[in-house]
């Protein structure tokens, strides 16, 4: 099998990872950070909006059973992405709507489906696209953390 990573924010990871986990042909849903300027980054340091990482998943995928644009109509229904910065009561850069692409082929699908979606919402689309970056995987607790305690932020899974 061979597979490919998707890598989204879209405000509290927890309820972005509960969403993802599900689909046939994830193979794997991690929890972390990215985007930002901090090596090794700790949850606490990321919650200080100060390290410029973004709560986001590392998606594991199998092209053959989910395509990546199935994946990003995903990422489009599970959040709001016309909010800057905050996803519902969670306020801050670390919860920006973001699509890290990690190839030409990513960075241009994921810009055709913003364009198609962007007719599903009255006001601009604050999401932003940009290259991967180093993804640092989020402390153990946050791993799978719907699936342990049955809440998972306000996104909907």
């Amino acid at each position: 099998m061979s597979t490919q990573s998707a890598t989204f924010a879209a405000g509290c990871f927890w309820g972005v990872e509960a969403a993802f986990v599900p689909v046939p042909g994830v193979v794997d849903v991690v929890s972390g950070y990215t985007g930002g300027h901090t090596e090794n980054p700790t949850y606490q340091q990321v919650c200080s909006d100060r390290t410029g990482h973004a709560e986001a998943v590392e998606i594991t995928f199998d092209p053959a059973k989910v395509s990546y644009n199935a994946l990003l109509d995903i990422f489009w229904k599970i959040h709001d992405p016309t909010q800057m910065n905050r996803q519902g009561p969670d306020v801050g850069s670390q919860y920006r709507s973001a699509i890290f692409t990690h190839s030409p082929e990513q960075d241009a699908a994921a810009r055709a489906s913003l364009e198609k979606h962007r007719a599903d919402f009255q006001r601009p689309i604050a999401t932003v696209i940009e290259p991967a970056k180093r993804f640092y995987r989020a402390e153990e607790y946050h791993q799978r953390y719907f699936e342990r305690h049955g809440v998972a932020c306000h996104v909907t899974p």
